[in-house]
Formats: C-alpha cells, structure tokens, sequence
C-alpha cells in the first residue's frame, strides 16, 4: 500500500517536472522560429491534467494559447495558422539538420519522424465539426 502511494506520488512528480518543462520549450518556441510553440503547450495541458488541474486551467484559460488549448482538449481541432507555422518550422529545422548533419542516415531517421508527425498534424481537423 505504501509502494502504491509513493509510486503515485513520483509520477505526479514527474508529470508536473514534464509539464514545466514543455511550457518552457513552447515559450522558447515563442521566440525561435524553428521551434514549435502549440506542440509543446498541449504536451504541457496533457501532463498538467494528470497532475494539476490548477496548472491545467491556468493553460486553458491563458489569453494568448487558451482558446488553441480548449480547441484541442475538446474536439482535438488544430487550427489551419497551427499547421502551417508547424509545417514552416520543422522543415526549416529539417532543412538546418541537413546542412549540418555528418550522417545521412540520421536526417533519413529525423526525417522519417518529422513525416509522422506532419501526417499526424494534418489529419486531425482544422475546424470544430
């Protein structure tokens, strides 16, 4: 019994170390164009949800991205202006890697990863249905 507590309690831990961590990297986001912002917000709403419905309802509610965040909690809608700033940014991340990357089979690896996550991006909806 005491196991389970201490268990829930690390991984509380841990999702909120996560969540403020992916705030973090969004407000980086924020400033350096390469790096996406929305992505690392929701990342930041999913763990804060788990671990505090505070930070949560702070995201939700925040002036610039709650409106985005509740769009995506609720019907899992990514705006039209997301996914285009999303597809700028990691093919301009892309493009950096492959000017500097020595292995071609790690842009190949990176590349891959990046296709998922585009293919992802766009088949969630634009729209609210």
């Amino acid at each position: 019994m005491i196991f389970k507590a201490a268990l829930a309690n690390y991984k509380k831990i841990a999702l909120l170390l996560c969540g403020y961590l992916f705030v973090a990297l969004g407000v980086i986001g924020i400033v350096l164009p390469v790096m996406p912002t929305t992505v690392f917000f929701i990342l930041a709403l999913a763990c804060f949800s788990k671990a505090s419905p505070k930070l949560a309802l702070w995201l939700l509610n925040h002036p610039r991205f709650g409106a985005s965040l509740t769009q995506w909690k609720q019907y899992k809608v990514i705006p039209l202006k997301a996914k285009i700033m999303a597809t700028v940014g990691i093919a301009a991340s892309y493009a950096l890697l492959i000017l500097l990357s020595p292995a071609a089979w790690l842009a190949c690896v990176v590349g891959s990863i990046k296709i998922a996550v585009m293919s992802y991006i766009y088949s969630r909806p634009s729209k609210r249905v």
